[in-house]
């Protein structure tokens, strides 16, 4: 059986002709649907400042998910940990694991878009330290006993609905963030598979069990149409905002991205990181996965509206789900 999960980012160019209210409605929809077709999980993301709207705040929505659902997963990849101040999101997830009852799976990352940390007022050399007080601070907090957070006495009440709280995985995309991993987090999702061995070095080096080989990172945005072809035309400017608004991201970061060399469609297509499959190409593409087939689908990709997005999830359910 496939293991389905779907993500949402909320993004809403203008060229959609969608109400943000409707976008919001459509995603806590789609969460009912994935829950009702045996879905794994939904992704929430977040940025801030965008000029589509991204989803600045995952952990409201997460909240509303969980009220509409009662056994899907909810992941957020990832949470910004600088711009959250420590004890406060210790509060707001202690209640999220309470609301979903133990079903919320937060990845912090240290941020990489400039324009963020300028609006926060965060300096970005200072991701290492407030990474590390934010974990600590965490771990600490969901004891609901009192602790000690820069000199003051702290107490987080109540404390989460699973005992110890939530698991805290790290995303990073550096050595230093996998190595960091290692010491205070339970888990490390790299931006780069490249980044994986120095977090098994350092989980060796701490004593702690070897985490075995990395999890995939490679997970490109995929669509269905019967029409390959024309699915890129009517899609590919969705998916080239997206691939442009965070490869302009990364480049004012000095982040490699495989999106900063799309600046048009056919260069989008050749990189791969956004492709349109028939139903039954995607069938067998799943079907060669074996036990282990995942399929991780972005139906608003880009602002693709809502009205489109059903579309290809109910190709999903009619010629793809049951199928695998």
């Amino acid at each position: 059986m496939v293991m389905l999960i779907l993500r949402f980012d909320l993004r809403n160019p203008p060229m959609a002709g969608v109400s943000m209210a409707d976008r919001y409605a459509a995603t806590l929809e789609m969460a009912e649907w994935a829950e009702q077709h045996g879905a794994l999980a939904v992704v929430l993301s977040e940025h801030h400042g965008a000029d589509d709207g991204y989803l600045p705040n995952p952990l409201l929505l997460a909240a509303a998910i969980a009220a509409r659902t009662t056994t899907i997963r909810i992941n957020i990849a990832s949470l910004v940990g600088p711009f959250h101040h420590p004890l406060r999101l210790a509060e707001d997830l202690a209640i999220l694991d309470h609301l979903s009852r133990g079903r919320i799976d937060p990845v912090i990352s240290g941020g990489y878009a400039p324009h963020e940390f300028e609006m926060f007022g965060v300096p970005s050399q200072e991701r290492p330290q407030r990474m590390t007080r934010l974990f600590r601070t965490l771990k600490q907090a969901w004891s609901g006993e009192p602790f000690e957070y820069e000199g003051r006495k702290a107490r987080v009440t109540p404390p989460p609905y699973r005992q110890g709280g939530p698991t805290l995985t790290m995303g990073g995309s550096s050595e230093g963030a996998a190595r960091r991993a290692a010491r205070i987090a339970d888990g490390f999702i790299p931006s780069e598979p490249a980044f994986w061995q120095a977090y098994v070095d350092e989980c060796a080096k701490l004593g702690k069990p070897d985490p075995g080989p990395p999890l995939s990172t490679s997970n490109p945005t995929t669509y269905l149409a019967d029409d390959v072809e024309a699915g890129w035309a009517e899609l590919g400017p969705y998916f080239l905002h997206e691939a442009q608004s965070y490869g302009g991201w990364g480049q004012a970061a000095g982040v490699a991205s495989p999106y900063a060399a799309a600046t048009d469609i056919d260069q989008l297509r050749a990189t791969g990181s956004h492709r349109i499959l028939t139903p039954d190409q995607y069938v067998a593409e799943l079907r060669a996965m074996g036990e282990l087939a995942m399929a991780i689908v972005h139906p608003m990709a880009g602002g693709i509206p809502p009205e489109r997005a059903w579309q290809m999830l109910h190709l999903l359910e009619d010629r793809v789900l049951t199928q695998v």
